[in-house]
């Protein structure tokens, strides 16, 4: 990690004409990607494996020196460690909350890291390391993928240990909006939607709760006292479900305002292969003809002449991504709408 001078950082305080100062921890800045690409209908995220053994995203130092940006150290150090070359690149937070990287008594360095989404091509062919490996991201949230029906988690394990957890709030634990009516409004009960770019609030919910093995991890009260957690999904190190989930919730969103989607498919591809996409990322079912009527009105591809016979069935059409559209409306994207 790029570390900044102990003595660059210092807390300054007034006392008439005097200016005392304190020196802060060390910081060091990191750059932590999650990286997506979609194969066989799957969305999938680059996981490398460290000597925990727990899976994580993949993060590397920012080199002041011989990178001019943020994104161009990202770009760098993916190719030479991943030999991937990204696509779509989008910076999404700061993350820095103390002591998401240390140990108990440890007095090192504060590691503040800086999230990005990156998107690639299908993740096709070997990697440049074997340290590192696409995952299927719902293995990480199998309470997000709504594609079949609403997952069994939900009404299995997590409302249950939820809807218990809200009854125990108290005038001290009270926020802005009580405990219930997050559950009820993050995980679409009582008539409430389900809204898939909420990945980032279900998440931070069931922390508060105690519910995954992050928070006992980091020494979270609620979850300490449990005795045992619930199966919910597979945690990850440090704070990477977290980085992980906001990159969802991103992606999710942008969907519908810009044509990301094309950089995670082939430069040509059939109706089917687009809407299969869009599930993937969104975790919701598409209804097949309103998906292709949306398509056409938003004139976001076009036929290239050419037949698939890939398909294993009836030959079918492929398509490109019609670049025109860039320059014809500021927010082109695809606002579909699922069944349920």
């Amino acid at each position: 990690m790029g570390r900044l001078n102990q003595a660059a950082f210092c807390s300054i305080e007034r006392h008439g004409s005097r200016m005392s100062e304190t020196p802060l921890t060390p910081i060091e800045i990191g750059l932590t990607a999650a990286i997506v690409a979609i194969e066989n209908h799957e969305p999938l995220i680059l996981t490398a494996h460290g000597a925990d053994g727990l899976a994580g995203l993949p993060f590397g130092p920012f080199d002041a020196v011989s990178h001019r940006t943020f994104e161009i150290g990202l770009r760098a150090w993916v190719e030479q460690q991943a030999g991937l070359r990204l696509g779509y690149v989008e910076q999404l937070y700061t993350f820095g909350d103390r002591g998401r990287h240390a140990e108990a008594g440890d007095t090192g360095a504060h590691i503040v890291s800086i999230g990005y989404l990156a998107l690639t091509r299908p993740a096709g062919g070997e990697l440049a390391t074997n340290a590192a490996s696409f995952a299927p991201w719902y293995r990480f949230f199998p309470w997000e993928d709504w594609r079949e029906q609403p997952p069994a988690i939900i009404a299995r394990d997590i409302i249950p240990a939820l809807t218990e957890w809200a009854e125990e709030e108290t005038p001290e634990t009270i926020r802005a909006l009580p405990r219930k009516d997050r559950v009820r409004f993050y995980f679409g009960l009582d008539g409430a939607p389900w809204d898939e770019e909420r990945v980032l609030d279900r998440y931070e919910l069931l922390y508060e709760a105690g519910l995954i093995e992050e928070a006992r991890r980091d020494g979270r009260p609620a979850a300490l006292a449990r005795k045992t957690l619930p199966p919910l999904g597979t945690s990850m190190r440090f704070d990477h479900r977290r980085i992980l989930a906001t990159a969802i919730a991103r992606l999710r969103a942008k969907l519908k305002y810009r044509p990301v989607v094309f950089e995670l498919l082939p430069t040509e591809f059939t109706l089917t292969e687009l809407q299969h996409t869009v599930e993937a990322i969104s975790g919701r079912h598409l209804h097949k003809q309103n998906f292709r009527r949306l398509v056409e009105m938003e004139a976001l591809v076009e036929p290239t002449g050419v037949m698939s016979t890939q398909t294993g069935g009836r030959p079918a059409a492929l398509y490109r991504f019609r670049r025109e559209v860039l320059q014809e409306r500021p927010a082109p994207g695809l606002r579909v709408r699922s069944r349920r």
